[in-house]
């Protein structure tokens, strides 16, 4: 299941953005990886915010804060199209929790890790892309079932 993780330099963030960011997030990784909008695909949706301390963060030229957005998705689970989307929409999330401008992007980078297949392990088993990919459309047929 997918991963996400912001990390940002504390008081980076709008205090608006703070109690909302992670979920965002979690919702823009769920919409470009294709999972159905379930309680359970929510619930394997972890994200994370990390909060740096003062000073922790910085370039060779200036202090303003930086935001580094790490994903992890099952390999093969996002394509080249879906992989642009999920950057473009987690960098306008972050933005918009910092309080930013779009012409800020360059702030925000986003960096796509796909797990081999094969490697990715949860209750004790191994879980594989085709497992999630078959639980995926079994939930999103229950859902259309359901309604």
């Amino acid at each position: 299941m997918p991963v996400i993780k912001l990390t940002a330099p504390k008081g980076a963030l709008t205090k608006q953005g703070r109690e909302s960011v992670q979920r965002d997030l979690a919702a823009v990784l769920l919409r470009w990886e294709g999972a159905p909008d379930t309680d359970f695909f929510r619930a394997q949706a972890w994200s994370y915010l990390d909060e740096l301390p003062e000073g922790a963060q910085t370039t060779a030229a200036e202090d303003e804060p930086r935001f580094l957005v790490q994903v992890t998705v099952p390999e093969g689970a996002l394509s080249e199209q879906r992989r642009q989307g999920l950057v473009q929409d987690a960098t306008e999330v972050v933005l918009e929790a910092a309080g930013l401008a779009q012409d800020q992007a360059l702030r925000v980078w986003v960096l796509v890790n796909e797990q081999p297949d094969g490697t990715w392990g949860a209750g004790g088993s191994i879980i594989r892309y085709a497992d999630l990919v078959a639980l995926a459309k079994n939930d999103a047929g229950k859902g259309r079932a359901d309604a």
